[in-house]
């Protein structure tokens, strides 16, 4: 095993990296910018470099500074974590140029799913459907309108790089697609220095389903259960589950799980991919689902599948860095219970979701029985939550027997959790999880949407649902 890795992130996967690290003996070397260096992702770690000011491309996407941290240190492996530069195919080969370990795929398989046309074109190779839309980014506006027109309104307009929704557009009418190209264009550019975009069908009330997949350099792999992560705002996930209500509730939920699986194992084979990576779906109103994009990296919601595994992503990942096979626990796993998950942020949901940066004077979480809670956290007494970075303070992790426990479990935790003065989501997530349809499993994308607009009037951030 690694005597000592750095870990390229911060916030709450830095420390739950680090939290694996410590169980398996591995030092741990935290990177962090000039306004962090109290944080407490910093203070968890055995060492910590600063590697930059505040502005997050000069510091934890400063590749040089991050990989002379690794070599200063003695380091011999770096974890990227999710988001930043875990996607980074340039600096995966930095990583390896540099004699160190990056914890992940191949810069080749990041290169491929970092382009959705490509990632497209490898999954219709593979035989597995895609939502019908463009073969290839248009040239320009005629080009466009020419696809848009092809495909059908409304379309979905989406940046070819990078994920989490960024820059995504739905245009209902052929008026409204130059504007929302030039949107998204510019977000793409911005968030991933890439401009392309290409158009897809929009589906009418789609339920956003993923599979996990572990995979080892000798080519075993296996999907390790699906999530349901429809609950969305700005089209980003808040609350994941395992497994999806809509295969539970759905008529065929067992053949469609394995036809999933199946379809996602396929994509796998075809890319030669190995590390964690996850399969995204998405399921139409008639049932029929297509492969949208794959995630080459830790997923922020891995903890829902390792909840109902009882495995441990993390040291899956380090462990394959090293190339050693998948354990036979692994392809032996099946998934029990249900485990679901909310994202707390420090944001107004009734103002669109502004960030709502803060200090944290107060902040503690209900006691429960050990197996049915987890919190992740990057966030703690005395802590800020700054406008330089994502406002998540916590994710949240409930487990039970059944969907209805795991539920309530979650529900009391959000009820019963202090956080002062910091205004977050807490009450917004409350309400999701009171609403009928939510507790019958019967939603989709559009749900947080349609949520907010039947409210009469914004409740304040001290009222909450009956539990």
């Amino acid at each position: 095993m690694f005597e000592k890795i750095l870990i390229a992130n911060r916030g709450e996967i830095a420390i739950r990296v680090a939290r694996t690290c410590e169980r398996l003996g591995i030092a741990t070397v935290a990177v962090c910018s000039d306004v962090e260096q109290d944080s407490l992702h910093a203070t968890t770690c055995d060492e910590v470099v600063c590697v930059g000011t505040a502005r997050v491309q000069d510091s934890y996407l400063n590749q040089t500074a991050i990989i002379e941290a690794a070599l200063k240190t003695g380091a011999k492996a770096i974890h990227p974590g999710y988001g930043l530069l875990s996607e980074n195919p340039a600096f995966v080969r930095a990583v390896e140029t540099a004699g160190l370990v990056f914890i992940g795929p191949s810069a080749d398989s990041i290169e491929l799913f970092g382009d959705k046309m490509r990632a497209r074109a490898l999954a219709v190779q593979a035989g597995v459907r895609v939502t019908p839309g463009s073969e290839e980014p248009p040239a320009d506006l005629d080009a466009a309108r020419a696809q848009a027109q092809t495909i059908g309104y409304p379309v979905l307009v989406k940046a070819a790089a990078g994920g989490g929704g960024i820059g995504m557009q739905i245009v209902e009418e052929e008026e409204q697609l130059e504007k929302a190209i030039e949107t998204c264009r510019n977000r793409a550019r911005s968030a991933f220095g890439d401009e392309r975009i290409y158009l897809e069908r929009y589906l009418d009330r789609p339920r956003h389903i993923e599979v996990q997949i572990v995979a080892d350099r000798a080519g075993n792999q296996m999907a390790l259960g699906e999530r349901e992560c429809s609950i969305q705002r700005r089209h980003q996930k808040v609350i994941e589950e395992s497994p999806a209500p809509a295969l539970v509730f759905g008529k065929g939920g067992d053949d469609k799980r394995l036809a999933l699986f199946d379809s996602a194992l396929r994509i796998g084979r075809e890319a030669n991919y190995f590390s964690t990576g996850t399969a995204e779906f998405m399921l139409d109103a008639q049932g029929a689902f297509y492969f949208m994009e794959w995630n080459p990296r830790l997923q922020v919601e891995h903890a829902v599948t390792e909840m109902c595994t009882g495995l441990d992503l993390v040291e899956l990942q380090l462990r394959i860095a090293l190339g050693e096979p998948l354990p036979k626990e692994v392809l032996r796993a099946e998934p029990r219970g249900h485990a679901m998950e909310a994202r707390l942020y420090a944001e107004d949901p009734y103002k669109g979701f502004l960030p709502r940066p803060g200090e944290v004077k107060t902040l503690r979480w209900p006691p429960l029985a050990p197996g049915a809670l987890r919190v992740e956290s990057g966030v703690g007494p005395g802590s800020k939550v700054t406008a330089f970075y994502d406002p998540l303070v916590a994710k949240l992790v409930s487990f039970g027997a059944t969907r209805h426990q795991a539920l309530l479990t979650l529900d009391r935790v959000l009820a019963e959790t202090e956080i002062e003065p910091l205004a977050t989501n807490i009450t917004f997530l409350r309400e999701v999880l009171a609403h009928d349809s939510f507790r019958a499993g019967q939603y989709d994308t559009g749900f947080t949407e349609r949520l907010l607009a039947e409210r009469t009037e914004p409740a304040k951030e001290t009222t909450a649902p009956p539990a």
